[in-house]
């Protein structure tokens, strides 16, 4: 099977934001055939969800992967599940959530997985650490990047720091 590339949102607030993060990309860099081939800078972000909670740290790499998307998203779960995420609350606080933002050109809509992820569209936290690895982006919508960007803002957004990329063993 050829490679296709693909994007992956990661979000914590829980924990050692930034560590959960940096930790959760070398282990994305360890999936069985996949590569990590870029990532963007971290980034803090205002709380989208339910109650009082901290400010989330996000970032988004992209993979070449030759593994199909549903066994790329079961790498990633056992990632979060790494991390001891729990799904309680929706958009509760966690110490890792990993989103499947892309696979290649595909759309994929069924009950474990919907790319284009479907709520990427207007978060600023998904949309500026994804513009600063893929700047010229069309999305399979035919939707570019960079409109999208013009209209999520970038209020309640900072970026922190730059990621390093896990150097091959």
């Amino acid at each position: 099977m050829s490679c296709v590339t693909a994007y992956i949102g990661l979000g914590s607030n829980l924990e050692a934001p930034d560590q959960q993060v940096l930790f959760a990309i070398e282990q994305i860099a360890e999936i069985d055939q996949t590569e990590l081939i870029a990532a963007s800078r971290l980034y803090r972000s205002d709380p989208v969800g339910p109650g009082d909670q901290p400010d989330y740290i996000n970032a988004v790499v992209a993979v070449k992967t030759s593994l199909r998307p549903l066994l790329l998203l079961d790498a990633m779960q056992v990632i979060e599940q790494d991390h001891g995420r729990v799904r309680h609350i929706r958009w509760g606080a966690r110490t890792l959530d990993l989103d499947m933002l892309l696979y290649g050109e595909d759309i994929i809509e069924n009950e474990r997985l919907i790319v284009p992820h479907k709520e990427m569209h207007w978060r600023n936290f998904v949309l500026r650490p994804l513009a600063d690895i893929a700047p010229e982006l069309v999305l399979p919508t035919g939707q570019s990047l960079k409109k999208l960007l013009q209209t999520s803002g970038e209020k309640g957004l900072s970026a922190i720091a730059d990621i390093p990329l896990p150097q091959p063993a």
